[in-house]
């Protein structure tokens, strides 16, 4: 290919929004070269590198937009240290097809027994297949509508929670809400119902709901729109003390 050839080829993929060709366009044509490609080979090497190239862009950005307070994946997770949790209904949610059907997970159990990683890594699997994603904690959500409904900024502060494909509501339970608070988070759950997923973590059983969303009247119409919902219950020990206990054991060896 001749220089005049490829800077036309690099002008053209700029105008086109194909900077990945238009950086990498002498690297195609040395490797079409050397495999001897025919047009059709060729063209088809070239688009799926930019489409390549474009998705991870894309999932980049998501994660970047989705607040996720860590990026792991199930990959990360010991599951022998949750011997009674079984790592295929986990992986079956990790297929995404509650997502795809506007459905919703759950993941309950006292703290530190690793739900959070869990809700987590499901995120990152659905941001990685190109759904958008956000990430929040119970409280946090409820002080920002708060916090709009009394500037008259509700409806556009509702949109962060309706709009993404997946909203993770973390730490749902660790502090009882007020009427008026567990209302708001029944319009998001509400409006929300089969229109996107959610993913949440509690440490409270759905039948102590009640104690957390003000009575049982309102934690029941919340529990009827999560009605489409997968659930897993994590009830062995702290995940977090994993760490803790390695380190430990590694001090003692050293000592």
């Amino acid at each position: 290919m001749s220089e005049l050839t490829g800077n036309r080829i690099r002008t053209t993929a700029g105008k086109l929004g194909l900077p990945h060709l238009a950086e990498t366009i002498n690297e195609f044509t040395r490797r079409a070269d050397e495999a001897k490609m025919g047009y059709l080979d060729f063209l088809d090497l070239v688009l799926s590198e930019e489409l390549a190239v474009r998705d991870d862009r894309r999932f980049r950005q998501g994660l970047r937009l989705s607040r996720l307070p860590h990026h792991k994946t199930l990959d990360e997770y010991d599951f022998s240290f949750q011997p009674d949790l079984d790592p295929r209904k986990v992986k079956d949610l990790a297929t995404l097809s509650f997502v795809e059907a506007k459905a919703n997970a759950a993941l309950l159990g006292p703290p530190g027994v690793g739900k959070t990683h869990i809700a987590v890594a499901l995120a990152v699997a659905a941001c990685r297949a190109g759904y958008s994603v956000y990430f929040t904690s119970l409280d946090d959500m409820v002080r920002n509508l708060k916090a709009a409904e009394a500037t008259g900024r509700m409806t556009s502060k509702l949109g962060t929670y309706l709009r993404p494909g997946v909203l993770v509501v973390d730490e749902v339970g660790y502090q009882p809400l007020e009427r008026d608070e567990a209302n708001l988070v029944f319009q998001v759950i509400s409006k929300r119902y089969e229109k996107g997923s959610i993913i949440l973590t509690s440490n409270k059983t759905f039948s102590e709901w009640g104690q957390v969303f003000g009575g049982e009247v309102l934690a029941t119409a919340i529990l009827d729109r999560l009605h489409h919902c997968d659930v897993i219950s994590i009830n062995g020990p702290r995940y977090r003390l994993k760490n803790r206990i390695a380190a430990i054991e590694r001090e003692t060896e050293v000592a």
